[in-house]
């Protein structure tokens, strides 16, 4: 069975050799890389047993790459405190949204309209919450999401189109991407908020799509490995708007 890996950095900005990826399942970690070939140079090496291959790295690799802890103990921190970052962070906030459905979207009354084919009243809803975006965006902030979109996209994706207009309206940036497109991507299967280029809240959720907790990400290889997912998906994904065009189109 193929490990499951993950690429954590190189380098390099040219060709992406050398590099550091970390196996998720056993926590290995694998270094490749130019091989060490001058003979005098091998021979200098101890413990070097048949079928291994020396390599050399650039020390600021594995400073900057490598697992910090032997074991990463997980930074959950508080519903109060991950609502405050969306008020103290200095200039953009990017949500990934990857899942199919929301528990906490199918107990509004907006879904109950939704699903039963009635115009949605987006009046009123969540007005705190509203109001919170348009004064940050007023100061000049951005708030972005991409949201990955199945085809055909489950009633839960087809409800955050239609729920991407109230967001629109209060300074929000809403973009679609096809399913193919980020598994073309690598992007990881997880909900996060990038705050600044500089901190990153993992949504956690159990098997029955709720919110479990949120977890606090500061560690710069891990921050800047969620930095290249959005950067990725922020590459193929398009305004909500053209996405709900074609969408329609095809019907």
């Amino acid at each position: 069975m193929a490990r499951r890996l993950r690429f954590n950095g190189t380098g390099s900005g040219v060709n992406g050799c050398p590099s550091v990826h970390e196996d998720l399942d056993s926590g290995e970690v694998i270094v490749h890389g130019p091989a060490l070939t001058d003979p005098d140079d091998i021979g200098q090496l101890r413990h070097l047993n048949g079928g291994e291959v020396a390599i050399v790295v650039p020390r600021e690799l594995l400073v900057d790459f490598r697992p910090k802890e032997v074991t990463r103990v997980p930074d959950i921190i508080g519903l109060d405190e991950f609502d405050r970052l969306f008020t103290q962070f200095e200039h953009t906030a990017w949500r990934l949204e990857t899942r199919r459905r929301y528990a906490s979207d199918e107990a509004t009354a907006t879904y109950a309209q939704f699903t039963r084919g009635e115009p949605v009243n987006w009046d009123g809803v969540d007005a705190a919450w509203c109001a919170e975006r348009r004064e940050q965006t007023a100061l000049g902030k951005r708030f972005e999401r991409a949201r990955i979109i199945d085809s055909p996209p489950t009633a839960g994706q087809l409800y955050l189109l239609e729920n991407a207009r109230r967001n629109s309206a209060v300074g929000e940036k809403i973009f679609s991407l096809p399913r193919a497109d980020a598994d073309l991507l690598a992007l990881p299967a997880e909900d996060f908020w990038i705050f600044d280029s500089r901190l990153v809240a993992l949504l956690n959720f159990d098997q029955g799509d709720n919110l479990l907790n949120v977890e606090l990400i500061t560690e710069p290889a891990a921050v800047l490995r969620h930095a290249q997912a959005r950067d990725a998906a922020m590459h193929r994904a398009v305004p909500y708007e053209q996405f709900a065009a074609q969408l329609a189109a095809k019907e």
